[in-house]
């Protein structure tokens, strides 16, 4: 595993909590306040995909100034209020443009009205670390966040439309890999010949920051687009990330976030190999992942090591190791305080007892699982499961009773799954779709089953995951007796050309 090497010199710049717009989310979690802006911004005409990560990030200061997009959502919601009574700073001030202007390049911070300019400040630190992996593209990274977030930017705004233009022609143009390079080429985590000439230094806050982002970047492109592609543009990021932890940091907090950074990221890896169908290369990235959260001893990253270590035992035949890794991952959990985090756990552990045929054992994991959920969200649930809500929970026990061959349940809850999935999340639409389409014709359905199957190839054009096409041939096989059924031979011959 990675050493580090670790100073404290120098005191941490920690962001500074956005401490106005905690209060104003008031008792809604962060899932749910995100919900009411998609809504308000639906209101006036804008597009913005906010999540519980956006408004974690905003309200611990990471993002110091909103887009225009969700400026305009922001005041739309707060009538009366500014950005500053929202808890921002200006524009001007985060970008530094107006303060270099008011005192020319060679102005003191204090003649520039008291505080200093972010670029200024922020870029000093960087050429104090100087680390040749990320350098340039942590700058890009820090532009990223503050200038416009990849979360569905605006198509109108100038800001915006250049990158959101790029990654739309590249994913048409080029399929999933083409739009990872997109990207993951602004925030510089790459491994190329140049990097390798050069030996590595030791890294600072830009470096974790630009390593957080890729996660997140890597996340929200999987769940729009599938894994399929992915993968192997996700790799060198990881490269370099634990070429950052080889190097070091420049300190004890910034060493925390880059080991933690970097765990997430072999997971988000982890999981591009598992839904592309490379299960050991998955295994491989996900212990990767474990040994870094015992390194460190963090929890959070175990559980999360052990959540996705049980959904590839399941998927790979192995139910024992499924169940035992779901409790690992229980155990680790516990002190977290997060009962959605318990709920996704108990799921897993349900999925492993479905695939050792112990329908006790299952139905009393679904049942905790049920529990743990309605106990709604918490500012203890961890960034990586904005994915998990109600249509996640009823796609989950649809695949247990799937796998205990109960038909009717299975295609029941796969049903509900789709209907209640956030159009946001299309893998996830087409996933679920997929289950419902394959519990159907082994229901003795196949009108009904070719209809669902018909809705995943339309959306395949957007997504581009092994295991959906896999389901989908499990389905054609199962429905090739009943060809002349309504809608039957048109799926066959529709999914056979996709093939082929």
């Amino acid at each position: 595993m990675a050493s580090s090497t670790v100073t404290s010199s120098q005191p941490e710049r920690p962001a500074r909590p956005n401490l106005a717009f905690r209060q104003l989310r008031g008792r809604r979690s962060p899932a749910e306040f995100a919900a009411l802006v998609r809504r308000a911004a639906r209101e006036i005409g804008e597009r913005v995909s906010c999540d519980a990560r956006y408004i974690g990030r905003v309200e611990a200061g990471e993002i110091r100034c909103p887009n225009y997009a969700y400026e305009r959502v922001f005041l739309h919601m707060f009538p009366g209020r500014t950005l500053s009574d929202l808890g921002f700073a200006s524009r001007s001030s985060v970008r530094g443009r107006a303060a270099r202007t008011a005192a020319g390049p060679a102005g003191p911070a204090e003649s520039r009205g008291g505080s200093e300019p972010y670029e200024s400040r922020e870029t000093r630190e960087m050429e104090e670390t100087h680390h040749p992996l990320v350098l340039q593209a942590a700058r890009n990274s820090q532009d990223s966040q503050e200038q416009y977030e990849l979360h569905e930017p605006h198509e109108k705004h100038p800001l915006n439309h250049e990158e959101s233009d790029v990654l739309r022609r590249a994913f048409m143009t080029g399929g999933g890999a083409t739009v990872a390079a997109a990207a993951l080429a602004p925030l510089g985590l790459t491994t190329g010949a140049a990097a390798a000439e050069r030996p590595p230094r030791r890294a600072g806050t830009p470096e974790a920051a630009a390593l957080e982002e890729a996660v997140r970047r890597i996340r929200l492109l999987d769940d729009r687009h599938g894994a399929d592609g992915l993968y192997r543009r996700a790799a060198a990021p990881l490269r370099a990330a634990y070429a950052l932890l080889d190097a070091g940091a420049t300190r004890q907090t910034t060493a925390d976030r880059l080991h933690a950074g970097a765990g997430e990221l072999a997971i988000s890896v982890g999981w591009l190999a598992h839904d592309s169908g490379r299960f050991d290369d998955a295994r491989s990235h996900y212990a990767e992942a474990l040994a870094t959260a015992r390194m460190t001893g963090d929890p959070a990253l175990e559980a999360h090591a052990f959540c996705n270590t049980a959904f590839l035992a399941r998927d790979a035949g192995r139910p024992r190791e499924a169940v035992r890794a779901a409790q690992a991952a229980q155990r680790a959990a516990q002190p977290l305080g997060s009962a959605r985090l318990l709920s996704l756990l108990a799921l897993r552990e349900a999925g492993g007892w479905a695939g050792l045929a112990d329908r006790t054992g299952c139905e009393q994991a679904l049942a905790r699982a049920q529990a743990l959920f309605e106990r709604g969200r918490s500012d203890a649930d961890p960034e990586w499961m904005s994915f998990y809500g109600e249509a996640e929970l009823e796609g989950l026990e649809a695949q247990c009773w799937s796998t205990l061959g109960d038909w009717r349940r299975a295609s029941r809850h796969a049903r509900r799954a789709a209907r209640l999935q956030d159009p946001h999340f299309t893998r996830n639409i087409a996933l679920y779709t997929a289950e419902l389409a394959d519990d159907l014709a082994r229901e003795g359905r196949p009108d009904e089953a070719a209809e669902a199957g018909l809705r995943v190839l339309a959306l395949l054009d957007q997504v581009q995951s092994s295991r959906i096409q896999t389901m989908l041939a499990g389905t054609a096989r199962v429905l090739l007796p009943h060809r002349r059924a309504p809608g039957v031979a048109e799926f066959l011959d529709r999914q056979r050309a996709r093939r082929a």
